[in-house]
């Protein structure tokens, strides 16, 4: 990549720092669908994992290298300390990549130094200068981050990223690990950078930081007013802690405001040409994919994508609204994906018209994914008289991106009601195929469910999470529940659909319950708890 690119470049770090989120966790096909999802998205780089972790992490990056990584898509990057053996793995990893990348770091902050490391300068300025050298011998394309940078000593930070730059690094990365700079310090941060490393122009300067004062994407737009040209980021801001810069967030700010950062990289003011290369059309969608995948609600006010983004209810925004958009709206919804026309099909529509508005909405499904989500879409249409886009995303969620079919929902009944014990009885077949049936009483329905179902599979765990949101309007509107259950120190999501809350309660259950069932029969797993 050209050492000063006239563009912003996005580098997204969903399946890597995104899912260090709590409870986050993703199994391999899962992220590689976030992957493919990624590069229809516009990606210039997807940051896949790393590597070295676990053997999970080498396969999903391998994966991915192979399956996303092709000539005309993404560059797929792998993380690893700066360490031998991490980056060896992480070249092994990214190799079925048409453009691979290693981004190794190491920290450079006092604090980090004395107590994590226990090193002195000397011994990391010698590491970094080692192991980009050592990266480079794999892939022209290294990055180098020194962790912490946001804490640590300018003068240091200067001869690292100099050292780094000499030994091969394309990228220099500059992370606040900790979310404390506020955006002049940033900017400030970025400028110094710039002004004091003398072979900066040979790299392109990226930034990567946390929100944990609220601050990221604020910090990053700073940070592209001195200098930066990539930004680090995960969709809907997952990411440890607080999260990370929200792709969505800085890509429609450097949309909307692009005659204002024209001048910061070289532009005419006046040009309406992108900053990014980000087909903004697929954000709400790798949105909506991102939040059920990982179990992670958007909330309603999340700017960009949250449900009440391009919502009024004051009657003044609403008269504004309706004789002028651009009188309380400051972007389209078409932009970001969503559409006007809410209502497209029923339940006469046949398997061609519902195969084209999927198409039509960015889903490319293999035939037997297709037959699935037909097969729901016509029990669904016999429910409702009109199903929306919003209900065919739901519908495509949850019949084809769930966790394998390992215990199995045949059944679920409950009784209840104002003077009555909540009661479910719930059928299920096991993985060797064999139907169990058991019943339970609870405080609610939903408890009641729940109980019955833990009997069954007897698979110790906690639930942390229930919540219900509406997919539509209506009476009959589809309701998708996300649950979240805890098992030692992990945490296993699940999501599903169902204009039925109680069936889609059931169901959620049993996705996050499959996830947990199938980490218990991992070999590794198995030796710790034997252990």
């Amino acid at each position: 990549m050209n050492a000063k690119p006239e563009r912003i470049i996005i580098f997204d770090t969903t399946l890597r720092d995104g899912e260090q989120s709590p409870g986050a966790t993703l199994n391999i096909e899962e992220k590689l669908t976030i992957a493919k999802q990624l590069a229809r998205l516009g990606v210039d780089i997807i940051e896949a994992g790393f590597a070295f972790a676990s053997p999970g992490d080498f396969e999903a990056v391998s994966k991915i290298a192979q399956s996303v990584g092709k000539e005309d898509g993404p560059v797929i990057c792998s993380l690893a300390r700066a360490r031998r053996d991490d980056i060896k793995t992480a070249a092994e990893a990214i190799k079925g990549a048409a453009k691979g990348r290693i981004h190794t770091f190491i920290a450079t902050s006092d604090i980090h130094l004395q107590y994590k490391l226990k090193k002195n300068r000397q011994e990391v300025l010698a590491l970094a200068e080692e192991m980009v050298a050592y990266a480079k011998s794999f892939t022209a394309d290294v990055e180098f981050s020194p962790e912490d940078a946001g804490r640590s000593d300018p003068e240091f930070l200067y001869q690292v990223l100099e050292k780094a730059i000499a030994a091969g690094a394309t990228t220099v990365n500059i992370p606040d690990t900790v979310g404390y700079l506020t955006p002049s310090e940033f900017g400030a941060l970025i400028k110094g950078i710039k002004d004091n490393v003398r072979n900066i122009d040979q790299a392109i300067i990226s930034v990567h930081g946390h929100n944990d004062l609220g601050l990221a994407v604020a910090n990053f737009l700073e940070a592209v007013k001195n200098g930066a040209r990539q930004l680090e980021c995960t969709i809907n801001g997952i990411g440890e802690r607080a999260g990370n810069a929200a792709l969505e967030e800085l890509v429609m700010a450097l949309h909307v405001r692009r005659q204002y950062y024209n001048s910061f990289l070289g532009r005419p003011i006046e040009s309406e040409e992108p900053l990014t290369n980000i087909d903004t059309r697929q954000i709400y969608k790798t949105s909506r994919l991102v939040s059920n995948l990982t179990g992670m609600l958007v909330q309603p006010n999340k700017a960009i994508v949250g449900a009440n983004a391009f919502a009024h209810e004051s009657g003044i925004h609403q008269d504004g609204v309706l004789k002028n958009k651009l009188t309380y709206e400051i972007m389209d919804a078409q932009l970001i994906g969503l559409t006007e026309n809410q209502i497209v099909l029923g339940k006469l529509s046949g398997r061609n018209a519902f195969r084209s508005r999927l198409r039509e909405l960015g889903y490319e499904l293999s035939e037997n994914e297709l037959n699935k989500a037909f097969v729901r879409f016509k029990e669904i249409a016999d429910k409702k008289k009109d199903i929306t886009d919003w209900d065919l995303e739901a519908i495509v969620n949850d019949e084809i991106q769930q966790a394998p079919d390992l215990f199995k929902l045949e059944l679920v009944q409950v009784s209840c009601g104002s003077n009555a014990k909540p009661t479910a009885t719930v059928t299920l077949r096991n993985p060797n195929g064999e139907e169990l049936i058991d019943a339970a009483i609870g405080t609610g329905p939903v408890d009641a469910v729940y109980k019955a179902i833990n009997r069954v599979v007897n698979v110790p765990n906690e639930l942390i999470e229930f919540s219900v949101q509406s997919v539509t309007a209506g009476i009959d509107a589809i309701g998708e529940v996300t649950i979240r259950l805890r098992f030692e120190d992990k945490v296993f999501s699940g999501n599903a659909a169902n204009t039925d809350i109680i069936a889609a309660s059931a169901q959620a259950y049993i996705n996050a319950l499959n996830k947990l069932y199938l980490s218990l029969q991992n070999p590794r797993h198995k030796a710790e708890a034997a252990a």
